[in-house]
């Protein structure tokens, strides 16, 4: 499998994003370490280096997904896939409560663990962004609903 991911590609990809991370919905200009592309379904996995499994996300989403494609819940202690922003509706699985993103279903809840989304630094990050009107954006919105 080929990793390697052309610059039009990359292109592509944060063009769809509208520039906000795919998983968090921050907006990438308001983080420090920037935007990475994301392997959906990971290499090691099968995944390729396609338009439709790829996705623009924060450095700390996809620092901390890395190549892993899911989790055990807590709750069940059975295994769910991660969301998926090409096939799943950010609404669905996630709720915005304030700075906290609140899981609803069981992929939610895997999500928001592993990608460390409600992390006290996450937090105080997104509260900051929330005072100054940054947090959700436009976009986020949009995709929040």
């Amino acid at each position: 499998m080929n990793r390697y991911i052309s610059e039009q590609l990359r292109a592509l990809v944060t063009e769809r994003a509208a520039g906000i991370c795919e998983y968090c919905l921050i907006n990438i200009e308001d983080t420090y370490f920037g935007a990475e592309i994301d392997h959906i379904i990971s290499i090691k996995h099968g995944g390729q280096s396609i338009i439709e499994n790829l996705a623009l996300a924060c450095q700390t989403c996809n620092r901390n997904k890395g190549s892993d494609i899911g989790s055990i819940a807590f709750s069940t202690k059975r295994f769910f896939r991660f969301f998926n922003p090409r096939k799943d509706k950010w609404s669905k699985h996630f709720r915005l409560n304030d700075a906290v993103i609140e899981p609803l279903t069981k992929i939610g809840e895997v999500t928001v663990k592993i990608f460390g989304f409600n992390e006290n630094d996450r937090l105080l990050e997104r509260n900051g962004l929330i005072e100054i009107k940054h947090y959700p954006s436009p976009t986020a919105q949009k995709r929040m609903k």
